[in-house]
């Protein structure tokens, strides 16, 4: 069984990044899954050793059968019985070896199962990994975008500004420029009217 504290720690700040969060998730899944396969294999060695030990055990029984009735056909009783008796004791073995490969075979159904779960959670795991990053660089990009965009408005904003502000001091000066032509004509008229009455 897998120890918890084999498990990588995650830290508050590692949850709050869902980044690095499926990357932890990722790990884990992978380790486990190294775990489970590395389980299975020692089962399966351990399967073949009670698979030769069950042909050895028939073969046994098989042998035993055969001097029974071997003794039978010479009359002596004694050895045939004595022969069925050394049968019975690897027959029980041999129903023993059985029970065995019948848990073995359903323990690697099981793990199985597990494996082909794990590997595809895995798989939908390493999906959203992708999905995410995808995501990620998609939205870094739209905000590239639109802090550019931001700029170039404020730019634009600032740039119509000062053409107003332009504007506004043409017309300021168009005034003046009329103003003091007003000033200087009202001036010159007043200088004239003075030299015709004196």
């Amino acid at each position: 069984h897998r120890d918890l504290h084999s498990f990588p720690t995650r830290r508050s700040s590692d949850l709050e990044n869902p980044e690095k969060m499926i990357k932890l998730i990722i790990q884990e899944m992978e380790e486990t899954l190294v775990e489970v396969r590395s389980t299975a294999a020692k089962h399966i060695a351990e399967k073949k050793t009670v698979m030769r030990n069950i042909r050895d055990m028939e073969s046994r029984v098989a042998n035993w059968q055969q001097k029974a009735e071997l003794a039978l056909t010479k009359g002596r009783e004694d050895l045939a019985k004595a022969a069925l008796v050394e049968k019975q004791s690897c027959a029980q073995k041999l129903a023993e070896f059985n029970e065995e490969l019948s848990q073995f075979d359903e323990y690697l159904t099981a793990v199985q199962q597990d494996g082909q779960r794990l590997q595809e959670k895995l798989s939908e795991a390493k999906r959203k990994q992708e999905a995410y990053r995808v995501r990620q660089q998609s939205a870094e990009v739209r905000l590239k975008v639109r802090e550019k965009a931001a700029v170039h408005n404020i730019d634009e904003a600032i740039s119509k500004f000062e053409r107003y502000q332009q504007k506004i001091d043409r017309v300021e000066a168009e005034v003046e420029a009329y103003d003091m032509t007003s000033a200087k004509d009202l001036n010159s008229q007043d200088r004239k009217s003075t030299r015709l009455n004196s």
